[in-house]
C-alpha cells in the first residue's frame, strides 16, 4: 500500500470552505477510482493561517495515476482550492506503508 502526502496552508477565512470541496468533490472523485482505499484531512492552527496535511491511501502507483495522471508526484490542486490557499505543496510526497494496525 502507499500513502499520499500534501500540504497547504489555507486562508482561515476559508478553512472549512477547503474541507467542505476535499468531501464533496476531490473524495467523491476518488470513490470511484479502483484501487483507492481512504482518505484524511489532518488540521492545523497557526499564526499565519490553517495548516493541512491531506493523506489518501491507495493498493498500487497505477491507482494514483487514475487520479493524477501519469507525472502522479505532481499535486492535484483545481483552481477553486488554490484561491482558498496562501501556499501548497507542489509535489506530493509518497510512502510505502511497511505496517499499519
Amino acid at each position: 500500500m502507499i500513502a499520499r502526502h500534501w500540504t497547504g496552508l489555507a486562508k482561515k477565512e476559508r478553512a472549512d470552505d477547503y474541507i467542505a470541496h476535499l468531501q464533496n468533490d476531490t473524495f467523491k472523485q476518488l470513490l470511484n477510482i479502483d484501487g483507492f482505499l481512504k482518505a484524511s484531512i489532518l488540521r492545523r492552527e497557526t499564526e499565519e493561517g490553517v495548516e493541512f496535511l491531506i493523506i489518501t491511501e491507495w493498493e498500487t502507483f497505477d491507482a494514483i495515476k487514475q487520479f493524477a495522471g501519469t507525472n502522479y508526484e505532481t499535486a492535484v490542486v483545481p483552481e477553486i482550492a488554490q484561491r482558498m490557499m496562501i501556499r501548497y505543496d507542489e509535489k506530493v510526497k509518497h510512502y510505502e506503508i511497511k505496517y499499519s494496525t
